[in-house]
């Protein structure tokens, strides 16, 4: 082969190798279609706790357990005059609470247990805040049913072994005081939905796990 000809050969597969090479980067340059978008995780809490109070210590056990889950728009809000309203609230929730209360009494121990079901839930990571309506007590408890009670939670994530950096709030005792008209103060004001105090309080045992997803829009928006 005559050396003019190995020169066109030589000319030519650079040529070639330069489009090649300009391909290849133009492609890798080009962003790609997002695929299927993934899918929104379902805001939650879940797990049981036990805690102590940091302002009056005693030796009962009040323990907690959550079971909330989001179930946006399905509690319809129709209007003052019965017609259709809005098809719920994007905090609505389901679930269960459960509080039990442990205490000596005359040398025994006994339990006030309390069960309640879940009407609403707002997340952050890390936090939620939740509310529950009481079902159901257990004879000798404070008369709770049909109220609702506000709770909060606070994830610090995965814990040594025996060891838990979540905190637990509630809306009793001294974070829901108002004063009435008699001029005394009470406990006893309503909460709103998803209504509770920061988590005030550490948990001792156990723990929970908040998983956040942000409120959804209304259906139509």
């Amino acid at each position: 082969m005559n050396a003019k000809k190995i020169a066109v050969l030589a000319l030519a597969a650079a040529a070639a190798a330069g489009t090649a090479a300009v391909t290849t980067s133009a492609s890798a340059a080009t962003p790609r279609e997002p695929s299927a978008r993934p899918r929104a995780e379902v805001a939650s809490v879940v797990g049981s706790a036990e805690i102590r109070r940091t302002y009056q210590r005693d030796d009962d056990v009040r323990a907690f357990t959550i079971d909330a889950h989001a179930a946006p728009y399905t509690r319809p809000l129709p209007r003052p005059d019965g017609g259709p309203g809005l098809p719920g609230a994007p905090n609505d929730a389901t679930g269960t609470v459960t509080v039990a209360h442990t205490s000596v009494v005359q040398g025994r121990k006994v339990t006030f247990t309390a069960r309640a079901a879940v009407d609403s839930l707002v997340t952050a990571p890390g936090y939620a805040s939740l509310t529950a309506v009481v079902t159901w007590t257990s004879p000798g408890g404070p008369p709770w049913v049909g109220k609702r009670l506000g709770f909060s939670v606070y994830d610090a994530g995965k814990d040594a072994p025996g060891r838990s950096h979540d905190r637990l709030g509630y809306s009793w005792e001294f974070v829901n005081l108002a004063k009435g008209a008699d001029g005394s103060w009470s406990d006893e004001t309503p909460v709103g939905t998803a209504m509770a105090p920061a988590p005030f309080a550490p948990v001792t045992r156990g723990g929970f796990t908040v998983t956040h997803a942000d409120l959804p829009p209304v259906p139509g928006n």
